[in-house]
């Protein structure tokens, strides 16, 4: 890749940018002749690193027009704003890109520049994979967004969380997936809703209902609340291809885990969901307990860590898991972890039925008497992606976090947590 990393210099020579170091030893890093993911994200805690501004990107998309080998850019955590969007645009839309996936994760991308990026995609035939989560796109650059997906064929994966939307562009993104074949993966986590209707859940629901190509779908920090949740249920209730809900930090409490429950018993392909950081307690654990002990269910990983579950569910949970073996991770901290919950997991991880690896708590004794301990393992992130080659990927091995560090409890309070539908809708650019 010789070629290529002196054409760095070249481009930055030409256009007057001074190099950035962090860039050039990325590119003479890079030994790998294809599928070569470019990682300059400034989210890095090992050394410190200069961050991309807007001249970078420039720099960048200009060098990488014509390499091929290079299919994946991770530019998350800089300072690239909407001027640096629309040169990586310009990279998009010209046919010698050949980019499978762009993180743009926490820059300082706005509404113009969602424009600009949404525009390149309408023509695009290479990009499988988009992150914008943590930009400040609002509900009009989210609009745009929705809209390039009634024509975009190509891409997969789409992450818009902490985008600061509103209700409008989340209800488009529902009305634009019961069309979309292509989208694998889509977050649209921490909208910015001020109804208390929850019209996104019925939209949500209609969607889930016809949709046949979703596979993991991230609606944590949406306000949930049991009507929503019912909602939603209706729809999973005629849905067959999505293998990870994530529901976490809603408000969803035992009715709502009751409504869920009824139809993970019978859902034959809904494999992974989180529920951690709501308010479903004990009868939500039970409700649960009966779809982990239910003969046939699909169910494999379920996190339900601070609910407020005290020992009567987490002991339902515990024996289900005795009786069925079906379930394969289950994460629990955060809860009222007392002597006999502690006892019932320290059995289950000793008898081999819970690997360690495969759930977040460790038991020890000190005196005699049994306690658990925080482990930093938890639910995979994703469970669908697309990799720098272009290839489609799902995992159903354990991808939890390694360890990182134990946390002993010794009471229970420790445990506490840490911290319009047509086609016409979318002419969506409006509003």
């Amino acid at each position: 890749m010789s070629g290529e990393k002196f054409n760095f210099a070249a481009v930055c020579a030409e256009n007057q940018i001074e190099i950035n170091p962090d860039i050039l030893q990325a590119l003479e890093e890079t030994t790998a002749t294809e599928n070569v993911t470019l990682k300059l994200s400034g989210n890095n805690r090992l050394r410190r690193v200069q961050r991309l501004d807007d001249k970078d990107a420039l720099a960048l998309s200009e060098c990488l027009r014509h390499v091929k080998c290079v299919t994946g850019l991770d530019v998350g955590y800089n300072n690239i704003t909407d001027e640096g969007v629309g040169h990586l645009a310009d990279l998009l839309q010209d046919d010698g890109s050949a980019l499978h996936s762009l993180d743009l994760m926490f820059n300082d991308i706005q509404t113009d520049g969602a424009e600009v990026l949404a525009k390149s995609l309408q023509g695009n035939s290479t990009l499988l994979c988009l992150r914008l989560s943590g930009n400040k796109i609002e509900n009009r650059g989210a609009m745009h967004l929705a809209s390039m997906l009634q024509v975009n064929n190509t891409l997969k994966e789409l992450e818009v969380a902490d985008c600061d939307l509103a209700t409008q562009s989340v209800i488009a993104f529902a009305i634009v997936l019961k069309s979309n074949k292509t989208l694998r993966s889509v977050d649209i986590s921490r909208p910015l809703l001020f109804s208390h209707q929850e019209e996104w859940a019925v939209h949500f629901s209609e969607m889930l209902a016809v949709n046949c190509s979703l596979v993991e779908l991230h609606l944590g920090k949406m306000g949930m609340t049991d009507t929503g949740m019912e909602r939603l249920t209706e729809g999973l209730r005629l849905n067959r291809s999505l293998r990870y809900l994530d529901l976490r930090c809603n408000r969803v409490t035992r009715d709502g885990a009751r409504h869920l429950a009824q139809v993970l018993k019978h859902n034959p392909t809904l494999e992974i969901v989180d529920l951690s950081s709501n308010r479903i307690e004990d009868d939500g654990a039970a409700y649960l307990s009966e779809v982990i002990a239910w003969p046939g269910g699909a169910l494999r990983e379920l996190s339900v860590t601070s609910n407020n579950i005290k020992t009567e569910g987490l002991l339902s949970l515990a024996r289900a898991m005795t009786a069925n073996t079906a379930l394969t991770h289950i994460y629990i901290w955060g809860n009222h972890l007392e002597e006999p919950v502690c006892q019932a997991f320290r059995q289950l991880i000793s008898s081999g039925r819970l690997p360690p690896e495969q759930t977040d708590v460790s038991p020890y004794e000190v005196d005699g008497q049994v306690f658990l301990a925080e482990v930093f393992h938890s639910l995979r992130r994703h469970w669908y992606w697309t990799n720098s080659s272009g290839t489609d990927t799902s995992t159903t091995s354990n991808t939890a976090t390694d360890l990182l560090t134990i946390r002993a409890t010794t009471s229970p309070d420790s445990t506490l947590p840490r911290h319009a539908e047509s086609q016409q809708l979318l002419h969506l650019q409006s509003c």
